[in-house]
């Protein structure tokens, strides 16, 4: 019924039924019956949008179900959802189930952080393949070698949000100088000279500890040329007579074969002022060289890289298992790492094996 004093309502319009066409009808202009062809594809366009309908509405429900989790993540997780699902669901329907703005989710990707620099990939490989040792000073210099130009406060940000960091040093405990006062020793040769200008003009020598399981100890000795910083000789033993430092002593001299002249500088230990170390380093036609009573800064070199060794050979305060794995260990990092690999602040951040290459090469 229509209300009093009211408009008659239109009726309202209804769509076809799915497989219902409509029959021709005859023109009123012409009076010809016609084929229909029009009002059938209007018909199976009604029918396609119906389907389409049907299948969001399948869709919605599915992400009703399956995005309910992340209804309560952040608005940026969200966002990084949809830009992944979008090769396969709407951006409409994923926006709606997830109750963010497909206008928001536009702008969001207009401000989108650009990608990682191509040095972080780089860096990431670096610090891994030198198992954390490297900070931001050497990590800079390995990243530069390969073309990157980068600073240290960059990879400084890099490791902070990363969260990684380099190995810090230890302090060390044990005492391995002992000073024999009846020794007779030579002078510091050293004293007033200008720095070595070439490799097997001068040798450092020092003993330091390594622990082993079960609260025991080993001692290594190695000499160090003081140009190249290569380790050209070391020996590992349970104890630290003066055969340790005789075999690393040895070793050194038939790797190396140095010209008449070197000067082998070590600290007052019994060990080095014994008189089999002195006719060693006398028939092998060097020098020999002490520091001064008291003043351990004349064997600071020598004694540098010890802190920075254990600390790389046992990052996390550990202790070798045995003294065979000890060896091995030690093997590895002083003539495969240390001495190929690893690069040196003193020596422009090169590898000791690259500064004599580029030395020899007349190289800067």
């Amino acid at each position: 019924m229509r209300p009093a004093g009211g408009r008659r309502r239109p009726p309202k319009r209804r769509g076809p039924c799915p497989g219902y066409f409509p029959r021709p009808t005859r023109s009123l202009a012409t009076g010809r019956v016609g084929t229909g062809r029009a009002q059938q594809c209007r018909a199976r366009g009604n029918q396609a949008l119906a389907r389409r309908a049907e299948a969001r509405g399948n869709r919605a429900r599915h992400f009703k179900k399956s995005g309910d989790h992340l209804r309560t993540a952040s608005t940026v997780s969200k966002y990084l959802f949809t830009k992944a699902e979008a090769g396969t669901w709407s951006v409409s329907d994923l926006c709606r189930v997830l109750g963010v703005s497909r206008s928001g989710y536009y702008q969001w990707r207009a401000v989108e952080p650009p990608p990682a620099p191509a040095w972080q990939p780089a860096a990431q490989r670096a610090f891994t393949r030198h198992a954390g040792r490297y900070g931001t000073r050497r990590l800079r210099a390995e990243l530069h070698a390969e073309g990157h130009r980068v600073g240290r406060y960059a990879l400084r940000h890099w490791l902070q949000a990363s969260g990684q960091r380099a190995l810090s040093t230890r302090p060390q405990r044990p005492r391995t100088t002992q000073a024999d006062p009846a020794a007779v020793v030579a002078e510091n040769r050293l004293l007033g000279q200008p720095a070595p200008t070439a490799p097997d003009q001068v040798w450092v020598g020092d003993i330091t500890y390594l622990p082993l399981a079960g609260g025991r100890w080993c001692y290594l000795a190695t000499w160090r040329d003081a140009c190249s910083r290569r380790v050209v000789g070391w020996h590992l033993a349970a104890h630290m007579p003066t055969e340790l430092v005789l075999a690393a002593l040895e070793q050194a001299l038939t790797l190396r074969q140095p010209a008449p002249g070197l000067i082998i500088h070590a600290d007052r230990g019994s060990q080095y002022t014994s008189l089999a170390c002195r006719q060693r380093i006398a028939d092998a036609g060097a020098m020999a060289s002490y520091a001064r009573p008291g003043n351990p800064y004349d064997n600071a070199q020598a004694e540098a890289g010890w802190s920075t060794l254990k600390t790389e050979l046992l990052p996390h305060g550990g202790a070798f298992a045995s003294l065979d794995e000890a060896r091995l260990e030690v093997a590895y990092y002083l003539d495969t790492y240390f001495n190929l690999d690893r690069r040196h602040s003193a020596l422009g951040y090169r590898s000791p094996h690259q500064f004599e290459t580029d030395l020899a090469n007349h190289l800067p």
